[in-house]
């Protein structure tokens, strides 16, 4: 979050997780596709009621979540200025591939789809040694928001907390129009995602020398 161009670029990306996780939560009955510690919970609050197939779904959209986590660090840890736009190129095609298992009646391969894009996409931000932003959640950034704030208070930068707010504001707005396209088209709302990926991958690359 050290220059506007990638500011835009995670608020947009957060845009995006709310979008798909509004679409699997209403398709999923209140799981998520990109917000692993409500899922983690729901399967903890499962196995106390002995609800067994419940609890092994939200635990194997935590495994499909770390599986797209993993493959996307091993694309932006490699060499090259262009790993961003690639990781953004496979969430989307992850995306394009979720929309056509849709389209062919494999609902349960087009969640999966998603679910891996989204653990791809918070690797956009990651730093060598395996640290950066998450954008897919933003309980991180609500924390940093008012941790700055309180340091604006103290004498700190007066705006530093804005961006992390974006952050939540974005992800907002994106579940608002996940909730309302899903209830307009169902799971072929995720085309939509699929398109803005697809867009956000060719901003990413004309941005990325600069």
């Amino acid at each position: 979050m050290d220059s506007p161009r990638n500011i835009a670029l995670a608020c947009a990306l957060s845009m995006l997780a709310g979008y798909v996780d509004g679409i699997g939560y209403l398709h999923l009955g209140g799981l998520f596709v990109s917000f692993m510690s409500g899922n983690s919970t729901r399967m903890g609050v499962s196995l106390a009621a002995a609800e067994w197939p419940l609890a092994a779904q939200a635990f194997m959209l935590v495994v499909l979540f770390v599986i797209g986590a993993a493959c996307g660090s091993l694309i932006v840890l490699g060499r090259g200025i262009h790993q961003q736009p690639r990781l953004l190129f496979a969430e989307a095609m992850l995306l394009v591939i979720a929309g056509l298992c849709h389209a062919f009646g494999f609902s349960a391969y087009a969640i999966a789809a998603i679910v891996l894009a989204m653990g791809l996409e918070n690797a956009v931000f990651q730093i060598e040694g395996g640290g950066g932003l998450g954008v897919t959640y933003v309980t991180g950034a609500l924390v940093k928001a008012g941790q700055l704030i309180a340091a604006a208070l103290t004498g700190g930068a007066r705006f530093a907390w804005l961006p992390n707010l974006l952050l939540w504001a974005a992800l907002v707005a994106g579940s608002v129009l996940g909730a309302l396209a899903y209830h307009w088209i169902n799971l072929a709302s995720v085309w939509f995602a699929a398109g803005f990926a697809f867009a956000l991958c060719a901003f990413a690359a004309l941005t990325v020398r600069r």
